[in-house]
């Protein structure tokens, strides 16, 4: 009787042993898991913005006069960036879009329209310092005209559209701030209309007669280049975003001199959790596109050539960030 109480005594405790080794097993399996799943998400940020604002104008028998116009104005921006002890990988997409109708006129005209996307990865040099290799792509996504009763364009998807592939330095010190130093960059820029590339517009080679022959325009123009770009964000105050970003890019082949400047500034004013104010602006200069300017606007040009381009953008509406 004793025998059979220490053989069940010694089974029972086997049998202990047995479950407190297989659960710490199991125990120890589950934490590897969960390891593997958070290392599988940890170093990546998400972020962004997106602003939608209308606005309309009507008048009824109105002695000072003014046209009835109806607008509407959107803007979504998003960021996704990777970092780790070695690397960073940066991607941000910007798009907007604005639409006009004024008067009795039928035709709707364009008052905002891009698609910007920027792809950065970086592998570490030395304190906040990366080598790094940048992609963008810049375009529009329907046609543009100088005037809403006109019928030419002067604009339209992939024309422009530009690639720019640089490889440089990143200097990253914190989240707030990027210079990227590119001293090795190729600016493609793509005209896709016929009848745009035919014009030689946005610096594309135009349409020749050769012996009476038509020689159609190049649809594509390639640069070689030394590129910077700045981007810096702050929060100025706690319902107050800016940001703002400074591209640089001078053509080594022609006219280095000529740099070609695109200085966009973002401020966004959050007056609810769902209601804000965002302010848009956009500086442009680039030697090879020429702007033509009618000063009288009795449809003759007066003046053509390059130009400072400068657009400003207002929106009051509905805002989601996350």
């Amino acid at each position: 009787m004793k025998r059979c109480n220490v053989i069940t005594l010694i089974v029972i405790s086997i049998l202990i042993l047995l479950q407190i080794n297989v659960t710490a097993q199991v125990t120890e399996a589950e934490k590897t898991l969960r390891d593997v799943k958070v290392d599988s998400v940890k170093g990546w940020k998400f972020g962004g913005v997106f602003n939608l604002g209308f606005s309309q104008t009507a008048f009824t028998n109105w002695a000072a006069g003014g046209l009835n116009t109806i607008s509407g104005n959107t803007m979504f921006s998003t960021f996704a960036n990777y970092r780790s002890p070695k690397m960073s990988w940066d991607n941000q997409l910007d798009f907007s879009y604005g639409l006009l109708k004024q008067g009795d006129v039928d035709k709707v005209v364009k008052t905002d329209d891009k698609i910007d996307f920027t792809s950065k990865y970086g592998y570490k040099a030395g304190k906040n310092l990366f080598y790094a290799i940048l992609g963008n792509f810049k375009t529009q996504t329907m046609p543009g005209y100088q005037n809403p009763e006109d019928s030419m364009k002067i604009s339209d998807f992939m024309s422009p559209a530009y690639i720019l592939v640089a490889a440089g330095l990143d200097y990253h010190p914190s989240e707030k701030l990027t210079v990227f130093l590119a001293p090795l960059t190729q600016k493609t820029t793509i005209v896709n209309s016929a009848y745009l590339a035919d014009a030689g517009s946005y610096g594309v080679e135009p349409a020749t007669y050769d012996n009476n022959l038509y020689v159609p325009g190049k649809k594509i123009r390639t640069e070689l280049g030394g590129y910077l770009r700045v981007f810096y964000k702050e929060k100025l105050h706690e319902n107050v975003n800016f940001q703002t970003k400074l591209d640089l890019f001078s053509n080594y082949l022609h006219n280095p001199q000529n740099i070609d400047v695109n200085w966009e500034v973002l401020i966004n004013f959050k007056i609810t959790k769902y209601f804000s104010t965002a302010i848009s602006t956009q500086l442009l200069y680039d030697d090879d596109i020429i702007v033509n300017v009618d000063k009288n606007n009795d449809g003759i040009i007066e003046a053509s050539g390059p130009r400072i381009q400068f657009k400003e953008i207002v929106t009051i509406g509905f805002s989601y960030k996350f």
